[in-house]
């Protein structure tokens, strides 16, 4: 009896399984049929709309975007005005925050205080300009005297605690000293700066009257103006059009690898209308299309082109007339990086420069996609690339491949092929030999592996000296700093990870422990 019973309840259990549904559950299921591909995109295109009536308030201003979340919210003629000139009195940093802020902890704290720190940092440089220059003539002594009224204050919005501000006030001296100390070229920004930075906030809530908008020349400082692109909370989320409804979705440009379907900012902006126009049933296809003919294109040309494939997220029966096929996940390989690299991107990320040689070191930077007839430049290849390769050199003693990927693909691809990077840098520049240090985009990978060789190699001042200095002193992060400012000075498009920066740190680290063991 006993056991019929409990066979009779496990049975009932069973079949209230399927129709039972977790909160937990029905939340997420519920957020998957709201992040569709279509909405994403119509998101975005609702945020660069709101951008682009923010930037013709003030045209002279260059529009900077955060690389990920924040480019897809500027057009492809925006996406040029990507370095920022001191020329034209400030910039527009655009950026965006998932619900529940309005703007993200880069805009409320930490451009702040890189703003601040800057303006101190060239305060104190000024005032050191002019002592001197009361003994000495100073051919500078006009153009840096004008700080009377300089503005060192820290500026941060409304809404960060007042025990925040407190501690960031309190650190602000120190972090200046930081950033003095780290090697970085000071007297160009006092030279070029004629007026103090100062961050402004700008989100789909704040009120402008177009009668009122301020002329750059009648502030008393350089506007660091930051957009915040998406709409906060309070904002409807269900939005329609004449033809089709969609869901908004705040920061929708984030993850891009998790929903884009290899779809690039470059490709959707010159697509744009007919992926809207196509509405929510069409999009798939349509993006599908436009990323396999960019791909045929791209191969024919010699470029790294793999293969995008899409397959369904595991969806339930609950998902009924919901589950459409738009929950999918791009399947790449592991060791290989997103294809985000068009012909455009190329041409604007270097600004025409192929190889950035670090000073009088003989090493240079540069992208696997780019190097093409300046490999006659160099003697010898360290190709950091895992997705194509380079040309094999006259000598096997000339060409190192070593392929390592990104710090979210892996945490410790670069650490593992630093001891045979620097090695093979070593053999060669005892020979004297020119090394190309190169990965697909030429911005993270082939940096941090160049940082790691100046700092093992070179001296403070870069000069080769096969790595004594580096035995004889100490591994700091502040160290670390300096070698990297000096290497960012040569390779303007440099824009290393912080992971990847953490396994170079690891690897010194490690190289110093293991010196120590020996002696």
């Amino acid at each position: 009896m006993a056991a019929a019973a409990a066979s009779s309840e496990s049975a009932d259990a069973a079949a209230a399984g399927p129709s039972t549904l977790s909160i937990y559950k029905a939340a997420r299921r519920i957020k998957r049929r709201e992040s569709t591909l279509y909405n994403a995109l119509r998101s975005v295109a609702d945020d660069a709309a709101f951008v682009a009536e923010i930037a013709a308030l003030w045209p002279a201003l260059p529009l900077v975007a955060n690389l990920r979340c924040g480019l897809w919210r500027l057009e492809l003629e925006f996406s040029t005005a990507i370095r920022f000139t001191w020329e034209r009195g400030g910039c527009i940093i655009v950026d965006s925050t998932r619900r529940g802020k309005r703007f993200p902890d880069s805009m409320s704290k930490t451009i702040p205080i890189w703003c601040c720190v800057l303006n101190r940092a060239i305060e104190r440089y000024r005032l050191q300009t002019n002592n001197k220059s009361a003994a000495v003539a100073n051919k500078d002594a006009e153009k840096i005297s004008e700080s009377s009224n300089w503005d060192n204050s820290v500026h941060l919005p409304v809404w960060v605690l007042e025990t925040e501000k407190n501690a960031i006030e309190g650190r602000i001296e120190e972090w200046t000293t930081q950033f003095e100390s780290c090697g970085a070229d000071i007297r160009s920004l006092a030279l070029s700066l004629k007026k103090p930075l100062r961050p402004l906030w700008i989100s789909q809530r704040t009120r402008i009257w177009l009668n009122e908008v301020p002329e750059l020349e009648s502030w008393d400082f350089t506007p660091i103006i930051l957009v915040s692109a998406s709409a906060s909370g309070a904002v409807a989320t269900q939005r329609m059009t004449s033809e089709f409804s969609w869901h908004y979705i705040p920061g929708a440009g984030d993850d891009e690898e998790s929903w884009a379907r290899g779809l690039t900012p470059t490709l959707f902006w010159k697509h744009s209308y007919d992926l809207l126009d196509g509405g929510p049933d069409l999009c798939n296809q349509l993006v599908a299309d436009i990323v396999e003919k960019d791909r045929v294109y791209r191969a024919q040309r010699g470029e790294y082109s793999p293969q995008i494939t899409a397959k369904p997220l595991k969806c339930s029966s609950h998902d009924g007339p919901f589950s459409n096929g738009d929950h999918t996940s791009i399947v790449q390989p592991m060791d290989s990086d997103p294809p985000t690299v068009t012909a455009m991107d190329k041409q604007n990320s270097s600004d025409g420069h192929i190889l950035f040689w670090i000073g009088t070191s003989n090493l240079a930077v540069a992208s696997t996609l780019q190097v093409g007839d300046s490999l006659a430049e160099v003697d010898c290849i360290l190709n950091c690339d895992s997705t194509s390769n380079l040309p094999l050199t006259s000598s096997e003693n000339s060409y190192l491949e070593l392929p390592m990927v990104g710090s979210k693909d892996d945490r410790f691809s670069l650490m593992k092929n630093l001891p045979k990077a620097v090695s093979f840098a070593n053999r060669n520049l005892i020979a004297g030999k020119k090394l190309l240090i190169c990965c697909q985009n030429g911005e993270d990978i082939s940096i941090c592996v160049a940082l790691a060789i100046i700092t093992r190699l070179f001296d403070c001042d870069g000069f080769f000296d096969h790595g004594n200095s580096f035995l004889k002193g100490d591994v700091t992060k502040l160290e670390m700093r300096k070698r990297l400012v000096f290497v960012c000075k040569y390779a303007v498009n440099a824009r290393p990870s912080r992971g990847n920066l953490k396994q170079v740190y690891g690897f010194l680290c490690s190289e110093k422990e293991q010196f120590s063991c020996l002696t």
